[in-house]
């Protein structure tokens, strides 16, 4: 009989693998580098690294330019942003309190990818507007 795997045996050894610095590998459903790349990727976490790019942000400033943010979604963006260690959050101890935002060299590091993504979209998006007009979906599908 074969020998039974302990349950979350997956879990532990690919959280092993990432403790020992070894490459992630994101088609594993349960790799961490899965919640990195939606971290990154999610819709605000890519405008707040590129806004990040520019300086040091508050968050009242960050808020007015990620145009369209919640409070709420920008504080969860910026939590997960700082826990991956792409951001880092420095609190003043004044009234009223003080709290900037600004990447971490970690952080400049892939908001420098992100950006190169955003460049290529901003360029391009008359090219991939053209290409929706003349898609027409298949009858009897739903996407």
């Amino acid at each position: 009989m074969a020998e039974r795997k302990r349950p979350g045996h997956l879990a532990r050894a690919v959280t092993k693998q990432a403790e020992r610095k070894e490459r992630g590998d994101l088609y594993a459903p349960l790799c961490p580098s899965r919640g990195v790349l939606e971290h990154v990727t999610s819709r605000w976490g890519v405008l707040v690294l590129v806004v990040l790019l520019q300086g040091t942000r508050r968050f009242s400033e960050l808020r007015r330019e990620v145009a369209g943010v919640s409070e709420k979604m920008l504080a969860q963006t910026l939590q997960a942003l700082e826990q991956d260690g792409f951001v880092l959050r420095e609190v003043y101890p004044v009234i009223p309190p003080r709290v900037d935002y600004s990447l971490t060299p970690l952080g400049r590091e892939v908001a420098g990818h992100v950006e190169v993504l955003t460049d290529w979209i901003e360029e391009n998006l008359s090219r991939v507007l053209e290409a929706r007009k003349r898609h027409v979906p298949k009858r009897g599908t739903e996407e």
